[in-house]
């Protein structure tokens, strides 16, 4: 099973690796990782592998049945072999600054209104949630994008942690989407925003409110039945 270090330190930007298997001659499997694989809404790392003086861009990376595969650009790579992974670190960070964006609006959306998340994705370019509202309200939206703005200029620490999964069970807001319970393990990865949120997450966020900087309702639209889609931006 793959090291996973990005749980622990968000900011380990590299890290010397072991290839353990490769699948089809692009699909590698580590000992350790500092590159996220695709889940809970949140893109994967890009950056780069590099093994006897020869470079591997990292396109894409997947869990399947609990391991990490990091797809590469070209052939090269076999087991046993030492490689040094460089995270893209300006597309990690502004997923981390996203993330933790998205994890402040969630919350006092959901706290504010009762609703669930229904759906999202963090990208670079843009955060998209999906909302079990009753009501299409764009107002309504903004005015928890300016809420989560003021907390977002506040000195808030993001904290991780684990707990067993009957202790997080007994946290309220554990769970935010719909129709979801955390995975059936027995110790759970917390994201605690500091007097805000407190969530099961395995994903990667920044140490401080502070970091993330101001965020910009792009738009919002019907989806249907109590279903709302909304976008917003990470400002420059």
């Amino acid at each position: 099973m793959t090291q996973e270090l990005f749980l622990d330190d968000s900011y380990i930007k590299e890290c010397e690796s072991t290839v353990v298997s490769v699948g089809d001659g692009k699909h590698v499997i580590l000992n350790c990782t500092v590159f996220y694989p695709k889940g809970g809404g949140q893109l994967w790392d890009t950056g780069k592998m590099v093994c006897d003086d020869e470079s591997y861009d990292v396109l894409s990376v997947e869990r399947v049945s609990g391991e990490v595969y990091h797809e590469v650009d070209k052939l090269g790579l076999s087991e046993g072999k030492r490689v040094h992974c460089a995270l893209n670190w300006q597309r990690r960070y502004r997923l981390m600054r996203g993330h933790t964006a998205a994890h402040v609006f969630i919350s006092l959306l959901c706290s504010g209104t009762g609703a669930l998340v229904t759906g999202n994705q963090i990208d670079e370019d843009q955060i998209r949630i999906d909302f079990s509202l009753e009501k299409f309200d764009r107002q309504i939206l903004q005015k928890y994008i300016d809420e989560t703005n003021e907390f977002l200029a506040k000195d808030i620490p993001v904290r991780s942690y684990y707990l067993s999964r009957e202790d997080a069970l007994k946290i309220p807001t554990i769970v935010r989407t719909a129709g979801v319970l955390p995975p059936n393990i027995p110790l759970l990865r917390i994201v605690e925003i500091e007097g805000i949120d407190r969530q099961a997450d395995g994903g990667t966020h920044v140490r401080n409110l502070r970091e993330v900087g101001k965020i910009s309702l792009l738009k919002a639209d019907n989806k249907g039945k109590n279903n709302r889609r909304v976008y917003f931006v990470i400002e420059p």
